[in-house]
């Protein structure tokens, strides 16, 4: 599959912004709850955005399998070759339900078991995060009631990963996922200060040059990563398994799940002491 950042972006700007939409109405008008078989939580929310993601990825690229999160849920799962998308429709759900802010829209392209392209909206911040090019990202802000209009002539402010000091970490974790791993690593002397944040926000931090690094020391899905992946790539950044090994996508073997991963804004990752 050839990838157009730019054809692909236009063609799911509007899309992306109409699930945000879609989720502030149900954050505004209320929702039920209910647990998935894994006991994660789900509100219509999350299935609505989805169907009007799927709606426009059928348009704009038939025949590419999506890997979609509520999808997978139902057991609806498409083989995958060397081109998909991910979608997480609500990244950040457990956030959403407790009344947060940091929640988002997240679709991956990838390509080769990489994900090239990314696009991550988060509406209650109006701030959308995508990939430009193969090294480049940037950063748009509008309300998810934003004017079509005014998206189709949006243009994106570059952003770039900083130079980081090894002895002076900013680190990002999760919110609502901590673990005994996190600690310990919060603990090395190398981490300046840490801030918590929900969602694939965390990579767009890295990737804004606000932080230096986002660990993440439990399992993940891929859809919930490979967005965010995607644009910290573009903008200088890597992800990498704790040891420096890639990360790849496509393990449907595995249920798409992911193993430990740290987020860099270093292009190569910052090494261990010993």
């Amino acid at each position: 599959m050839h990838l157009d950042h730019t054809k692909l972006a236009s063609q799911l700007l509007q899309p992306v912004v109409a699930a945000g939409a879609a989720i502030m109405r149900h954050r505004r008008t209320g929702f039920a709850v209910e647990s998935k078989a894994d006991r994660s939580p789900v509100t219509a929310a999350d299935r609505e955005a989805e169907d009007i993601i799927l709606d426009a990825l059928e348009r704009c690229e038939p025949g590419v399998p999506v890997i979609a999160e509520e999808a997978v849920s139902r057991g609806t799962c498409p083989s995958v070759g060397s081109s998909f998308f991910l979608v997480d429709p609500l990244d950040g759900t457990r956030e959403f339900v407790a009344g947060g802010t940091d929640f988002t829209v997240n679709i991956a392209l990838v390509i080769d078991r990489t994900p090239l392209f990314g696009i991550v909206y988060a509406p209650a911040h109006a701030q959308l995060f995508l990939t430009l090019a193969a090294d480049k990202a940037g950063e748009l802000r509008f309300s998810p009631d934003a004017d079509p209009a005014i998206l189709t002539r949006a243009e994106a402010s570059p952003i770039g990963t900083r130079v980081s000091d090894p002895e002076r970490l900013i680190a990002v974790t999760s919110r609502s996922h901590r673990t005994p791993e996190d600690d310990r690593f919060e603990a090395d002397p190398r981490i300046a200060s840490c801030r918590t944040v929900g969602s694939s926000l965390k990579f767009c931090l890295v990737a804004r040059g606000d932080a230096d690094i986002y660990p993440r020391l439990a399992p993940t899905m891929e859809w919930d990563i490979a967005a965010g992946h995607a644009v910290l790539a573009a903008a200088g950044g890597a992800v990498t398994t704790p040891e420096g090994e890639r990360i790849r996508y496509g393990k449907a073997e595995a249920g798409f799940r992911n193993g430990y991963f740290v987020a860099w804004g270093a292009a190569e990752p910052i090494p261990a002491r010993t």
